[in-house]
């Protein structure tokens, strides 16, 4: 049995043109298509799945997943140190 898993990433909307938007992923940012979520606008978060934004996100849900993030990378670069 094989095991699949899909990440889906929180980030800012910083800028909408049409069907796009650039989304900041802490730091990153990405062309991202927003035509999933009609009436997003600038400075909402939102849930990225394969270049897609697929659900909006409450501010401080993000800001908790984001922050385990770097939490993340913090122990890998201590592991890996």
């Amino acid at each position: 049995m094989a095991i699949i898993m899909c990440l889906a990433v929180p980030g800012r909307v910083e800028k909408i043109d049409g069907d796009f938007a650039e989304v900041d992923f802490g730091g990153v940012r990405k062309k991202v298509c927003v035509t999933l979520l009609p009436g997003l606008q600038v400075g909402e978060y939102v849930i990225v799945h394969t270049g897609y934004a697929i659900e909006k996100l409450d501010p401080e849900e993000a800001k908790k997943t984001l922050a385990l993030f770097d939490e993340m990378a913090r122990i890998q670069a201590e592991m890996d140190n």
